[in-house]
């Protein structure tokens, strides 16, 4: 599942994009212009944005041009009814990924989106290696300095979320969904017992975080 954010000023065309995606089980939010669009990139992280050439307020190249400027690396897939070459080459270096004319196939855009993902989700190595730490995934164990140390399923599953999303803030509601599943009744106490926990195997000092950082008011971000 990703968090897609749609950006089409066209109500029909929102819709229909919306209600693709969501069978295809991401988690989609609308944005019906430029400037809301760009708001919601810096309040909240996404893992792809669709992006209309054509919108009220600020146009998808200006939001692009926005985005990458302020250091936004979310893959952009821009979606336009202009055919010219020129537009196009113009987009992408904005910053687009990819580029879809309207009146596309839903099947051609689910296929782009699918490739988008695994090029900027990407599998995770084997080994991952971050200070002193070393987190072997086949296996199923981490070493610290060399040493062993005991780590449950759940903490590897948890080391495995903040690894992909590198960087990024991840809320207390994204860990729950990704490592305890959807659906799962767990308290935002639990997320910050085993952040703890995991924070004593891998930080030189737990109590002054250099990987697992507190991001006050949102969640936490892995900067490993």
């Amino acid at each position: 599942m990703a968090r897609i954010l749609v950006v089409e000023d066209e109500p029909a065309i929102a819709v229909c994009l919306e209600g693709d995606l969501k069978l295809e089980g991401h988690e989609v939010e609308i944005a019906g212009d430029g400037e809301t669009a760009s708001l919601r990139v810096r309040q909240q992280p996404f893992d792809l944005i669709l992006l209309d050439v054509m919108l009220p307020r600020k146009d998808g190249f200006e939001v692009c041009r926005e985005l990458r400027r302020a250091g936004v690396r979310t893959p952009i897939i821009m979606l336009t009814a202009k055919t010219q070459e020129a537009e196009k080459i113009l987009g992408l270096e904005l910053g687009a990924d990819d580029y879809v004319t309207k009146p596309f196939s839903p099947r051609e855009l689910r296929a782009r989106i699918k490739a988008m993902l695994r090029r900027a989700g990407g599998e995770l190595p084997e080994t991952y290696r971050f200070g002193e730490v070393e987190v072997d995934f086949s296996r199923s164990e981490l070493c610290r300095a060399g040493k062993p140390i005991e780590v449950t399923p759940l903490e590897l599953k948890l080391l495995a979320a903040f690894m992909r999303s590198r960087g990024r803030t991840l809320t207390r509601d994204q860990l729950l969904d990704e490592v305890w599943g959807r659906g799962t009744y767990v308290t935002d106490r639990v997320v910050d017992n085993h952040i703890t926990h995991l924070r004593k195997k891998i930080e030189p000092e737990p109590s002054r975080p250099r990987y697992l950082v507190s991001v006050r008011g949102l969640g936490y971000r892995f900067d490993g």
